[in-house]
């Protein structure tokens, strides 16, 4: 990858639906060598301390599908620093990389991630199905229920194509 600023970054969970700045290009992407896992303790955004949630984190190995935004050229810097806040700074659970992107018209692009750390002390790893649905039930944060999070990405996994089942089924049974 060359040394030039990337001016894209990837959603794949709350970036799809509220990415938090004003996006001037969308296209569905795919990021290979890494795949969407709900391996995260929130205690922030969709959870707390004494009541974690669960979100999700990229992990090594297969593929993720999601979206890709182009960053503002005006605005850069600003939305540089705002996304640094939201997924480095707030609970550090995140490692900020540049990685190729396969965007639906056939460009790659080098695009910011936003990768799990699997050192960082919320990084819960993978989990039963039992113990995921308990964490998002009780999940609740800054952010809101750690149930709508979940059904958030479904709902917009389900317009990008092929559906994942896995995350439906944590969205069916942790709704009940």
């Amino acid at each position: 990858m060359s040394d030039a600023k990337p001016v894209w970054v990837f959603a794949y969970g709350s970036l799809m639906w509220n990415p938090g700045f004003a996006v001037r290009e969308t296209q569905p992407a795919r990021l290979h060598g890494f795949h969407r896992a709900f391996c995260i303790y929130s205690e922030h955004y969709r959870g707390t301390p004494k009541k974690p949630g669960l979100i999700l984190g990229l992990l090594a190995g297969g593929s993720c599908r999601g979206l890709a935004y182009r960053l503002p050229s005006k605005s850069y810097e600003k939305v540089r620093r705002y996304l640094w806040q939201r997924e480095i700074e707030n609970d550090g659970v995140y490692v900020e990389a540049v990685r190729p992107l396969q965007l639906a018209d056939g460009r790659t692009v080098p695009a910011l991630v936003y990768l799990a750390d699997r050192a960082h002390r919320q990084f819960a790893g993978k989990l039963s199905l039992a113990k995921s649905i308990r964490l998002v039930r009780q999940g609740k944060g800054a952010t809101g229920s750690n149930i709508d999070y979940v059904r958030n990405t479904v709902t917009h996994l389900r317009e990008l194509g092929p559906r994942d089942r896995t995350l439906e089924e944590l969205a069916r049974r942790a709704a009940l």
